[in-house]
């Protein structure tokens, strides 16, 4: 990946990697779909997929379905872009796998922390158990991206420049304030950053670049000595030194050897290419060459 564990100063830009691309479709359309479906025709569909303790008998799926329930442009339109900044980073350094379950765990702890305060009893605030929205899973991502990257400068709006670390810390606290204007709607996901932390200190954190692909086992083929002695004994015994003769006879005598040493060390490449790749990687010169050999020393 073209990554590193330690980043220069100041963000390097959006990464539309394949979940997040996927997360941003399928919230947009969601969105869409309830705007037509409530909106327009008066379904009251939301109803039915956010999350709220005491009906979760009678709509089970709103376990799932609660994150990708919007009921505002605005809660849409900042979950898209920290999405759109941040998700891809950490999808990098995690894997998809790694990166869907570190969304799935945040999320979670926006139920828990639901279901708490709808255990508080009536002096609850109103509607303080209800959870909907990605905002779980985004302040959990923004958490992680700055544990992960504490002193990095994001440039804010382009011009104003904050370490990770502070902008966390300011968007947890622009969460509660709004969740609190609005009578305590939302304020559940603000467990996301407890059970992300938690999680992030856990053995069962996502491991760092994703998953390790395993290392290639490489077939060794057994080596085979059929032969290699017999050609090394034959090789030294032409490179022996031999008796004194004649100056014709000795002159033709060393082309001789000359010539078998050759011969001898072609027929030794040969057999380590087999060796090696196998008896099939020979090309068809390469086979005469060994057919020829084995017949000459057979003959003699």
């Amino acid at each position: 990946m073209a990554y590193r564990d330690s980043y220069a100063p100041g963000l390097i830009g959006p990464r539309l990697t394949p979940w997040v691309m996927r997360l941003m479709v399928a919230l947009t359309a969601v969105f869409l779909a309830l705007f037509v479906s409530d909106d327009l025709m008066g379904m009251h569909l939301r109803e039915w997929l956010i999350f709220e303790p005491n009906a979760v008998l009678r709509q089970p799926w709103s376990v799932v379905t609660f994150p990708f329930v919007h009921l505002r442009v605005f809660e849409l339109l900042f979950n898209l872009l920290t999405l759109y900044f941040f998700a891809g980073t950490l999808e990098e350094r995690w894997g998809g796998q790694g990166f869907l379950r570190f969304c799935a765990v945040s999320a979670a702890g926006a139920l828990l922390l639901a279901t708490l305060l709808d255990q508080i009893g009536p002096a609850r605030m109103p509607g303080a158990s209800v959870a909907w929205g990605f905002q779980g899973a985004i302040y959990g991502m923004l958490l992680a991206f700055a544990m992960e990257w504490p002193d990095m400068e994001i440039n804010l709006f382009g011009i104003l420049p904050i370490k990770a670390r502070w902008l966390v810390l300011a968007s947890a606290i622009i969460g509660f304030v709004a969740s609190v204007q609005n009578g305590g709607l939302g304020l559940a996901h603000l467990g996301a950053f407890g059970t992300a932390f938690l999680y992030l200190k856990s053995p069962w954190a996502p491991r760092a670049w994703g998953e390790v692909p395993p290392a290639r086992k490489t077939s060794r083929r057994p080596q085979s000595s059929k032969a290699v002695v017999p050609w090394a004994a034959r090789k030294e015994q032409a490179a022996a030194p031999q008796p004194a003769q004649r100056p014709a006879a000795a002159a033709g005598a060393r082309r001789g050897v000359r010539a078998e040493r050759d011969l001898l060390d072609d027929v030794d490449r040969i057999l380590d290419k087999i060796s090696a790749q196998g008896l099939s990687s020979l090309t068809e010169e390469e086979r005469k060459r060994l057919d020829e050999v084995s017949r000459r020393y057979r003959t003699n």
